[in-house]
């Protein structure tokens, strides 16, 4: 299974952005889809999960600006970010768990999509 991130890009402080990750190859479901990030010099860290059954789950330095959502038909993950801060400028990269079949699981990373946050 492979992941395409897209969507990062240059943005002023308080402005938006609506990075997306295509999954494609053999997929039965994806169980867990996320977004990680990582700063230069820092470790990479989860920023929003969503579920099969659509339950979410956010970092608190991201609770009430991020929001994640997932299409279940095209097999793509989104993240609308709101108020951009100079810190959230990482590469934010994409996670997927899921099957290929019944009997076979995966787990994939996306390349990544470089956020940056002028202040």
């Amino acid at each position: 299974v492979q992941l395409q991130a897209s969507g990062g890009g240059l943005v002023q402080a308080a402005g938006s952005l609506r990075p997306s990750c295509a999954a494609s190859g053999s997929i039965f479901n994806i169980n867990v889809f996320s977004w990680y990030r990582q700063a230069p010099g820092k470790q990479r860290d989860l920023v929003a999960t969503i579920t099969t059954p659509g339950s979410t789950n956010y970092a608190d330095s991201v609770k009430g600006r991020f929001t994640i959502s997932r299409d279940n038909a095209k097999n793509t993950l989104f993240l609308q970010m709101n108020n951009l801060k100079p810190e959230d400028t990482a590469v934010y990269y994409c996670y997927a768990g899921g099957r290929t079949n019944l009997y076979r699981a995966f787990r994939s990373w996306g390349q990544g999509t470089l956020v940056t946050v002028s202040s």
